[in-house]
């Protein structure tokens, strides 16, 4: 439990510092820390997933480095 906080914590301070509208950044966890959904508000949308994905491939790079053993997927929801 402890690591799913943790990685939705790592995730929503990463978001933070790229978007423009902070309190609109949100880490949803699902499938029992599995799967982390990251809202945005929509005009920070594309700054959070980046030309060709690259800071949204950047983020789950950064999410499978720290993760202990466990496979956890990143969605970014509209």
């Amino acid at each position: 439990m402890a690591e799913e906080k943790t990685n939705a914590a790592l995730i929503e301070f990463i978001a933070k510092g790229i978007v423009s509208d902070t309190g609109a950044v949100k880490v949803n966890v699902l499938d029992d820390g599995g799967l982390l959904e990251l809202e945005t508000a929509d005009d920070d949308r594309g700054r959070v997933i980046g030309r060709q994905g690259r800071v949204a491939k950047a983020m789950r790079s950064v999410l499978g480095a720290s993760r202990r053993g466990r496979d956890v997927r990143l969605d970014i929801v509209d």
